[in-house]
């Protein structure tokens, strides 16, 4: 990730200015901040991409700075120190970093750590998708998800098999009631509305299986 721009801030000027050299090598923007004090405020007002992190700085130290920073934004968070004590708290999130490297550090390694948190903030934010546990008996999307029937799995699973498709009610009798019994239009219909019913309750805002006049049904995200 070219032009990316990296904050350090690191209290001891030649480490710091040691720091800004390499990762300058890399097309990166740097901008150096040796004061505890001064972090917040430039994080405000300027787009950083990482922010590299000492712990022990001159005016606020640099486990606050984290926690205030993660009240506003989602910033990539690189710890440096040199107190073996503070890693477990460090690890442990409980300040909102999302990675640390102990010192004495190479500068190699800084720049590798780096290029992982940009490679992470480059890759897209997909939305989550319908899942469909069959065994289960159970769809979900994100975080919700809701209990099915066997017909109602079958159904959905027949009609996800192939999304944008047409189904007509035969070939999704066929996919739900595999003994050959003969059922009614009206009973894929009933299943089909109890279906799209459930499906609301973890997917609200969209519609999935549509209904086609004068030829079956289909899943489809719209």
């Amino acid at each position: 990730m070219k032009n990316a721009r990296i904050l350090v801030v690191e209290d001891q000027e030649d480490l710091a200015q040691l720091i800004k050299d390499y990762l300058e090598q890399e097309q990166w923007q740097v901008d150096v901040i040796h004061h505890g004090d001064q972090v917040e405020a430039f994080i405000q007002n300027h787009m950083v991409d990482v922010v590299l992190l000492d712990v022990m700085l001159p005016g606020k130290n640099g486990m606050d700075i984290c926690r205030d920073i993660r009240k506003t934004s989602d910033v990539p968070i690189i710890m440096t120190t040199a107190r073996v004590d503070e890693i477990d708290r460090i690890l442990g999130l409980e300040i909102g970093a999302n990675d640390y490297v102990c010192k004495p550090y190479s500068p190699r390694e800084l720049v590798a750590r780096v290029k992982v948190w940009l490679r992470h903030k480059a890759k897209p934010c997909l939305p989550p998708v319908l899942k469909l546990d069959t065994d289960s008996l159970k769809v979900g999307y994100g975080d919700s998800q809701v209990e099915l029937t066997l017909v109602e799995s079958r159904l959905l699973k027949k009609m996800m098999s192939q999304p944008s498709r047409v189904f007509s009610r035969n070939q999704l009798m066929d996919a739900v009631y595999d003994d050959g019994r003969v059922v009614s239009d009206r009973t894929i219909d009933s299943h089909i509305k109890k279906l799209r019913a459930k499906l609301k309750t973890i997917k609200p805002d969209q519609e999935l299986v549509h209904a086609i006049y004068g030829c079956g049904y289909k899943y489809e995200e719209s």
